[in-house]
């Protein structure tokens, strides 16, 4: 089990701490939703998961066959809806791969990006399209 504490520090931002590391991170209500949008908002965060999550899975794919990722990107974006509720509607990937990777092992990492954690934890609601750029 990993245990978190978050602290609302007033105005709409929050401090979390991650317990095992100390690690923080700090949250605002974006400026879309009476927030003042300095830093990642928890939806933000939403976003920005799924990417990493997708990064480390096939990273980990990729430490399994032998494969060298560095230099992957992802940019990641969220749309936000407001019927019937306000919600993430789409998060957006796409997934930058570095030179070299052969076709067998492309098919390889991107069904690896597809069974993150964080992509199984989504609702089935929030739409998740991903695309992968290979380099010439």
């Amino acid at each position: 089990m990993v245990k978190m504490n978050v602290i609302y520090e007033g105005n709409l931002r929050c401090r979390m701490v991650h317990e095992q590391s100390g690690s923080i991170i700090l949250t605002d209500a974006p400026k879309d939703n009476m927030g003042k949008g300095e830093t990642f908002s928890p939806t933000d965060l939403v976003a920005a998961a799924l990417a990493s999550c997708m990064a480390t899975v096939m990273g980990i794919a990729a430490n399994r066959h032998n494969i060298d990722l560095k230099g992957l990107k992802i940019d990641v974006s969220k749309d936000m809806v407001t019927t019937p509720e306000r919600r993430i509607g789409t998060i957006r990937v796409d997934i930058y791969m570095p030179k070299g990777i052969v076709m067998d092992k492309r098919v390889l990492l991107e069904n690896s990006a597809h069974i993150c954690p964080v992509h199984k934890s989504l609702h089935p609601d929030v739409q998740t399209p991903v695309k992968f750029y290979y380099p010439d």
